[in-house]
């Protein structure tokens, strides 16, 4: 039987090495820079707020703290089973096992819709979108918080990682779609070396892996992200 819902697309890092990704999710943005991006937007205040690839629920408890409903959504069985245990005796709180083509919530419910790093990356997300805009209430909004190949080192190291995909073309993708783009730059600061090494390890192929870890020094590393958003 398979561990994850049919139409779901394979998140590797994560499904395959949940734990060492828990090492990544605390390292990333512990300056908060995404966050208050978003609440400079919209924020989370009062709001019914869908966390689509919610993975092991990293997010929900903050976003509940400020929330009237939190609805984590995640195609992975063991990982929607991790969400709830992290979410168990947090009132308002939903973890569901479910893709974002096929979202389990009613029309026009949600002012909030929050995905970091997961279905939503360009072309391919057609569906999910329309689930979207089919969910989303008037004047709520979408976030997209996904990687700018452009510039910054971890920008560098995922082109030579996936050197034919193309930041342009995923612009283009997001800006017909109705998406504004927020340029951010945020940071991966890891407690130590060893967490630092291996996340790049889950993160990248073994020889931009090697490549990585033989050249930059240090627990720190410079992020470009693209908060993409949207009202409805």
């Amino acid at each position: 039987m398979s561990v994850a819902m049919p139409g779901a697309v394979p998140s590797p890092n994560i499904w395959n090495s949940p734990r060492v990704y828990e090492l990544e999710n605390r390292a990333v943005d512990p300056d908060g820079v995404i966050d208050a991006a978003m609440r400079g937007i919209r924020g989370m205040d009062d709001a019914h707020v869908l966390d689509i690839g919610c993975g092991t629920g990293y997010h929900l408890p903050r976003f509940a703290r400020v929330a009237r409903h939190v609805t984590g959504i995640e195609p992975h069985a063991g990982l929607v089973r991790a969400a709830r245990s992290r979410t168990r005796g947090l009132a308002g709180v939903t973890v569901r096992n479910a893709v974002a083509q096929r979202l389990p919530v009613a029309d026009a419910s949600v002012e909030v819709a929050h995905a970091r790093w997961a279905y939503f990356f360009g072309r391919g997300s057609e569906p999910g979108l329309a689930e979207l805009r089919r969910v989303m209430r008037r004047g709520g909004f979408a976030f997209v918080v996904d990687n700018d190949a452009t510039r910054s080192t971890f920008g560098t190291w995922f082109r030579r990682f996936l050197p034919n995909y193309d930041p342009y073309d995923v612009e283009r993708f997001w800006v017909a779609n109705g998406f504004q783009r927020e340029p951010l730059t945020m940071r991966w600061l890891f407690e130590r070396r060893a967490d630092f090494e291996a996340v790049v390890r889950i993160e990248f192929s073994p020889k931009v892996a090697s490549e990585i870890i033989a050249t930059h020094p240090g627990v720190e590393v410079d992020y470009a992200v693209n908060l993409w958003w949207r009202e409805y």
